[in-house]
């Protein structure tokens, strides 16, 4: 597979230079399953992609960002138990299934909201798009490469693998799958255990069902992603982006689906973004690291020394490839947070200084030096955002220009030893890479607006405690809030007031 590194990104911007600006890209990108709240995994690829999504518009695309909500199915039948995530969470918040989708659907929009993400073009819901499954699930059976067992549709993967080249993306084989799946319920329905799930038969217990030609039943999680990005990017669209754990099983699965459906390969370039671990290990719920982005925001978590502001966590991101390997740490969110700080009141000053070469009682001559040096840092920034998206080089850049920036506003050297044209490029730059396309947004601590939203989720949320007797939580988020300065007062009419002390 090639790279962006390699030549993606010049294929993709150059493919209609002449007249770009009438030019579609397409670009999906897997969106949550909303059976919970979103964590620190989650904020990657979103911030990632949403970088990609802002930097194909500064170029002039009319980029159509496609991201989806599985809130059907997503029974995790590779690799781990199979079992309908909706589903069950709603049983066991004891909710109805659409009702829990939409609570954690909003909690996930306020998530990204502070992360200053820009919203999808479309966001498609698996629920909404239950008969296009439906019908593309017809056409695989038509084509020879579904068949149905007990009112479940699986697809033949070794068939697939005879005439095509299955696992050319994650590089991975079949004897892989087959290695994930043997001990897994259902395995007798299927005529290999390679083969996955299309379409899944409902048992009478199944909150979520729907009918279908095979009988009433659910939609497996492969084939939703396929008939979504379908619809809306046709049969063959630029980028499609996720997490590296979604290359295999699942990606690999839309694109064997996809092909035969639509017979083309569906996706010109991939895009995944590497893992977070934490202090070195993995994220799970074995090792207790797993984070909530409200208990990120909040600081309530036993892995965190402090809360963090979302635009730290945004920074942090940014500071690494996204190919690469990320660890989460105190340490380097503590780091992160200076770093945004010294950027962004360089930022702030740049943006306040007039040139104006007049003052003083000579006038300086331009420093060449410094011109030069100058010039050479931002010209590199789009070339750093056209070789794979390289924030961390932009980020580089950008603090290198820091100490001039210091330097001007301290009267150390003035405005006018660069030219007109180059300071006021200097400030152009700036403030399309920092805002624009990096997305970057004041961490003031007196930004009100975004602890009233916190801890109006908070609140919700302990309030939600309560309503379940589940004392140990709603008395955890009181004590650690206080702990924190902000105390919290239940009224007796059933409301909270919550106040900061001085």
């Amino acid at each position: 597979m090639l790279s962006l590194r390699d030549e993606v990104i010049i294929a993709l911007f150059r493919h209609s230079q002449n007249n770009f600006q009438s030019y579609y890209s397409s670009l999906h990108v897997c969106g949550p399953t909303v059976s919970g709240e979103s964590h620190l995994g989650h904020a990657r690829p979103y911030i990632t992609f949403d970088v990609v999504f802002r930097y194909l518009q500064h170029l002039g695309y009319k980029a159509r960002y496609v991201r989806n909500i599985t809130d059907a199915g997503h029974f995790e039948e590779e690799g781990r138990e199979a079992v309908d995530k909706i589903a069950s969470k709603a049983v066991l918040e004891k909710l109805e299934p659409m009702e829990l989708v939409q609570k954690y659907t909003n909690l996930f929009h306020w998530a990204m909201e502070q992360f200053n993400t820009l919203r999808p073009s479309i966001e498609p819901t698996a629920t909404g798009h239950i008969v296009e499954q439906i019908e593309m699930i017809k056409k695989l059976i038509a084509e020879g490469y579904a068949y149905e067992n007990n009112g479940s549709v699986y697809f033949d993967v070794k068939k697939y693998a005879a005439s095509y080249d299955y696992g050319k993306l994650s590089g991975r084989v079949i004897d892989d799958l087959l290695e994930t799946t043997r001990e897994l319920e259902g395995q007798d329905e299927k005529r290999d255990t390679a083969d996955f799930a299309l379409w899944k038969n409902a048992s009478p217990e199944h909150i979520m069902r729907w009918q279908s030609p095979w009988g009433v039943g659910y939609p497996g999680w492969h084939i939703e992603c396929s008939a979504m990005a379908t619809k809306y990017l046709g049969a063959q669209f630029d980028i499609h982006g996720g997490g590296m754990d979604l290359l295999f099983p699942h990606h690999e699965s839309e694109i064997a689906q996809s092909t035969i459906c639509n017979h083309s390969a569906p996706v010109r370039y991939w895009v995944h973004n590497n893992m977070i671990t934490i202090n070195g290990k993995k994220m799970g719920k074995s090792y207790n690291n797993v984070i909530k982005l409200t208990e990120l925001f909040s600081g309530n978590h036993p892995v965190l020394e402090k809360a963090y502001h979302p635009m730290t966590i945004r920074f942090f991101i940014l500071q690494t490839h996204y190919r690469s390997t990320l660890d989460f740490s105190n340490e380097a969110l503590q780091a992160s947070e200076k770093g945004l700080k010294r950027l962004w009141d360089a930022y702030e000053k740049l943006l306040a200084m007039s040139y104006n070469p007049e003052a003083g009682s000579q006038k300086p001559e331009l420093d060449a030096e410094l011109e030069a040096k100058c010039l050479k840092l931002l010209a590199e920034l789009p070339e750093f955002m056209n070789d794979d998206f390289s924030t961390a080089k932009v980020l580089a850049n950008m603090f290198e220009l820091v100490p001039v920036i210091n330097s001007m506003k301290d009267n150390i050297i003035p405005v006018s030893v660069l030219s007109k044209e180059t300071f006021e490029l200097f400030k152009s730059q700036m403030k399309l890479y920092v805002e624009d396309i990096l997305g970057l947004q004041s961490v003031s601590e007196a930004d009100n607006e975004k602890l009233k939203g916190v801890m109006e989720l908070l609140v919700d949320i302990r309030k939600e405690a309560k309503n379940r007797k589940d004392f140990v939580t709603s008395d955890k988020i009181r004590n650690q809030l206080a702990a924190l300065g902000i105390l919290l007062k239940d009224e007796k009419g059933g409301g909270t007031n919550w106040s900061v002390e001085s």
